[in-house]
């Protein structure tokens, strides 16, 4: 719609230039003693982007829905949030790359089994401290990320569950519809807390909520901590990680274990 406004203006503005100029030609041209530059029936032209621009717009017309998608806002608003996640995975990645040292300390003082290898191990942290240890800032900004990736997983996967289903997605739209709105122009938030997705509607007191622990439409997207552990320790992320590989594997391929 607002293209078509947008498009349809533009060239009425010229019209109306247009009939202007004819106006003026019609009143003055036989007077005689009036000249334009001969430059103006350039400013009321149509040009060729605006026509595209307008018999697009009345194109995009034969689908438009006057209260929106709800369907394709939730998906829009999951990918908002997965570029979030993914840079929030970005942040992680990097810090967990300048703590990464402290697998190998882990690693090397569980493997000390004698005294002259407990030894070894005190003169390494002793010669490398500084390199070896960990600043606020990072467990900060570790800490953080850990956060900001739970946080937009989850608000996504909430999106993409419910833009999935067919009648949760039906009781939206006729929220946006009752309310006389449009679902574009909704606020859409997932609340961990009252395990909701809520649209509510620009202009009103209103709002359209579905429940996604298991009370409305059979969504019930909840999983218990452990089976998110255990999904993640099975992704390529994880098996390829530090923690999984070892310190030597992962730093310099060498000391792998196979399978």
């Amino acid at each position: 719609m607002d293209n078509l406004i947008d498009a349809s203006s533009a060239i009425v503005n010229q019209i109306d230039s247009g009939i202007q100029l004819s106006g003026a030609a019609l009143e003055y041209s036989y007077q005689g003693g009036y000249l334009s530059s001969g430059t103006v029936s350039s400013t009321a032209h149509i040009s060729s982007e605006q026509l595209d621009a307008y018999n697009s717009a009345l194109a995009g017309m034969a689908t438009y829905q006057p209260y929106g998608d709800v369907q394709e806002v939730l998906t829009l608003k999951a990918e908002q949030e997965l570029e979030l996640m993914s840079n929030a995975v970005d942040t992680f990645t990097e810090v967990v790359v300048d703590m990464i040292s402290v697998v190998e300390v882990a690693e090397i003082s569980s493997e000390a089994a004698t005294p002259e290898e407990q030894a070894e191990v005190q003169e390494y942290v002793a010669t490398n401290q500084e390199i070896l240890t960990i600043s606020q800032e990072q467990v900060d900004t570790y800490n953080q990320s850990v956060d900001d990736i739970e946080t937009h997983a989850n608000a996504a996967s909430a999106y993409l569950g419910v833009a999935a289903n067919e009648d949760a997605v039906a009781f939206l739209q006729t929220g946006a519809e009752n309310n006389n709105s449009n679902a574009n122009l909704a606020s859409v938030v997932y609340d961990a807390n009252k395990q909701w997705v809520k649209m509510a509607w620009d202009g009103t007191n209103n709002a359209t909520a579905v429940y996604l622990n298991g009370n409305n439409f059979g969504m019930d997207f909840y999983v218990s901590d452990a089976d998110v552990l255990t999904a993640g320790s099975e992704s390529e992320f994880y098996l390829t990680s530090p923690t999984y590989l070892g310190y030597q594997c992962f730093m310099t391929g060498e000391g792998c274990s196979e399978g």
